[in-house]
């Protein structure tokens, strides 16, 4: 979940390892609709503003996990939210473990500090219950606070190049301010995220994904969720010993 623009489809492609767009299906496993390519980096779909949080997301390097999108409930349409509740309500409460959602990624950009948490955000948390499906809070695009840290040390009286190099350090701690601020905002309403988790570097197709799957894998409490996902993610064999250890 996520508004758009906020690094959803890069954080999957990540922990797929791929750079492929996801191939599209519906409840019955019938492609739906296909991505193509606009004017460079642009991904648009065919059918511009179709959107059902019931089809499956999946993609072919792996298989294995199966992804659902919200699609635009926080662009404000009362009717998508419904859609969107019903949805994970449902899906939460499945007694088939293949139908079940098993975790929510809430993707909150940072990219837009002034807006972190907006009337959606707090529209979620305040009135739809996961149940026992962990919402993990996933802070994207980290990275572009970098040029807030060296704006901040050039109003300080730093020259351009003494920013650039004490900016890491700064970047580190806006990060950490505005973890704190989100987590103080959500954690007040009704049905606050389990977790919270940072992440830097996404851009990069070399960037890797072992915090956001271990800490999806720690919020998991139901009993054998926690082997199927690990066992499930193809690129981090430490990962995988690491919980087969801890087992």
């Amino acid at each position: 979940m996520g508004r758009a623009n906020a690094g959803k489809t890069t954080i999957l492609q990540r922990v797929c390892n791929t750079t492929d767009q996801p191939e599209i299906f519906d409840g019955k496993g019938k492609k739906v609709r296909h991505h193509v390519k606009l004017h460079g980096a642009h991904v648009k779909l065919v059918q511009r503003g179709y959107h059902n949080i019931e089809d499956e997301l999946v993609f072919k390097s792996n298989p294995h996990f199966v992804f659902h999108d919200s699609c635009g409930f926080e662009a404000g349409s009362e009717a998508e939210f419904d859609e969107m509740k019903k949805f994970v309500t449902d899906q939460a409460k499945a007694t088939k473990l293949e139908r079940r959602i098993h975790a929510i990624w809430y993707c909150i950009p940072l990219n837009e500090s002034h807006r972190m948490v907006m009337a959606a955000e707090r529209k979620f948390f305040n009135e739809c219950d996961s149940g026992h499906v962990p919402v993990i809070v996933l802070l994207t695009k980290a990275d572009t606070l970098n040029l807030d840290a060296v704006q901040e040390l050039m109003r300080r009286g730093l020259t351009v190049d003494d920013a650039m190099k004490e900016a890491p350090e700064v970047e580190k701690q806006l990060q950490k301010g505005c973890l704190e601020k989100i987590r103080v905002w959500l954690n007040e309403l009704k049905f606050p995220p389990q977790s919270y988790l940072m992440l830097t570097g996404m851009e990069q197709e070399s960037a890797g994904c072992e915090e956001l799957l271990r800490c999806t894998a720690n919020a998991l409490t139901e009993e054998g969720l926690q082997g199927l996902l690990i066992s499930s993610q193809q690129s981090n064999l430490g990962l995988c010993m690491e919980f087969a250890i801890m087992r």
